[in-house]
């Protein structure tokens, strides 16, 4: 069968991130598995580049940062009290933090990137927000999505009996 990446098949890439410099950014030693046509399961501008690939078929895709991961918010960086946290701080450490006003989905992910004598300073951007990224991905396959994974718009663990689902 020689299928092609179309809406509403479900793709499995091999893929590796580097940043512009080519430094690898991301080795992917888990290969991605996504559902194809719009569902923002992967970035639009890798999904368009993808359309209509075979098996073996590979893309190198360069996204820029907002076409990626975001351009870097100063504003997401803040500082706060090292009281305030556990004794065994490390940077690289990281913390889940909700906006002051925000609901309940809007929190972030806060990463430690500096601890001073009585601070500590907490950046919620993505790690490659601001990076312009160079994705190589190869499809290694390719199948029909089920009525239910187009239904809800993401690939269901073979595992998963869709109770799990959200």
């Amino acid at each position: 069968m020689n299928m092609q990446v179309a809406k509403n098949t479900v793709i499995t890439l091999d893929y590796h991130v580097k940043d512009p410099d080519g430094e690898v950014v991301d080795e992917g030693r888990e290969p991605l598995v996504y559902l194809h046509g719009g569902y923002d399961d992967i970035f639009p501008k890798i999904e368009e580049a993808l359309q209509g690939k075979k098996i073996g078929e590979s893309v190198q895709i360069k996204l820029q940062p907002d076409e990626a991961f975001g351009e870097y918010d100063a504003e997401m960086v803040q500082i706060e009290p090292r009281k305030d946290f556990p004794k065994e701080l490390q940077v690289g450490m990281q913390f889940e933090g909700g906006p002051e006003d925000g609901g309940e989905d809007d929190f972030v992910i806060y990463r430690v990137t500096d601890i001073a004598d009585d601070k500590v300073v907490l950046d919620g951007n993505h790690p490659l927000a601001g990076m312009a990224l160079v994705f190589t991905c190869t499809v290694t396959a390719i199948r029909p999505a089920s009525e239910e994974e187009v239904e809800h718009g993401h690939v269901h663990n073979p595992d998963d009996d869709g109770e799990t689902c959200h």
